[in-house]
Parts: structure tokens; sequence; C-alpha cells
């Protein structure tokens, strides 16, 4: 039995594959519908009117991406009319708790933020 050789992982190395992970759950998309996900199972019309400003393309898109990374599980029925129905998987809830977490401190500290970016974008005009 071949043994799978194990990868070290290097997120700042622009060759490991944990960079284009990291990419998929940080994205503003893919960071939503885990946060979104945490909540319940969603069916695809309930995820795609929960979020706001998503295309059907893209939730189709990230939604493929995460579950072809181990975070999301499809389950389809066979019924008619489709029905389709999208949870987290253990490994999914993990990291939806962590997405969860700094969506929670960017709303906590919203008003900051906004305030910092106006005096930014004052100094820049004013030069």
């Amino acid at each position: 039995m071949a043994r799978s050789k194990l990868l070290k992982a290097d997120v700042l190395s622009v060759n490991c594959p944990s960079r284009q992970i990291l990419d998929h759950i940080s994205s503003t998309w893919g960071s939503l519908i885990l946060v979104v996900l945490l909540e319940r199972t969603f069916r695809f019309s309930e995820l795609r009117n929960k979020i706001e400003g998503i295309s059907e393309k893209m939730l189709a898109q990230t939604l493929q991406t995460l579950e072809q990374d181990g975070f999301v599980l499809r389950k389809a029925y066979p019924v008619i009319p489709p029905k389709v129905e999208y949870s987290l998987t253990p490994m999914g809830k993990s990291v939806a708790k962590h997405m969860q977490e700094l969506t929670l401190w960017i709303e906590k500290n919203l008003a900051q933020i906004t305030e910092n970016q106006k005096k930014s974008s004052k100094k820049t005009k004013q030069n």
C-alpha cells in the first residue's frame, strides 16, 4: 500500500495549495456562504435570497468550490422538481466558526473602520 506524501503547508508560499484554499474561504462569497450555512441547511434559492448581491452563477461556483474542498455537503433528492440542499461538513463548521468571529468583529468595529477610511480619504484629497 502506497503512503500518500504529506504536504507541508506554507500559506505564504505562492506554490502552496493552502493559499488557494485560503482564497476560497476568505473570498467575500465564500465567507458569507460559510457563515450563513452555520445557521442551518439551506436550499439554493434560500441561499441566493439570504445573501444579497450574489448572482446565481457565483453562488453555484462558490458552492461547488467549497464542496470540492470538503467544507460543504450537497444533497440532491430524486424528486421533481429537483430539490438540492446545502449544509456544512464538520470541517466546514470548524472554519465557518472562525469566519463568523471575523464577521462579528467587523460589524462590531464598523463605525471606527469607516471613520478611519473617511480620515484617510480626506488626507489623500488634500495631498
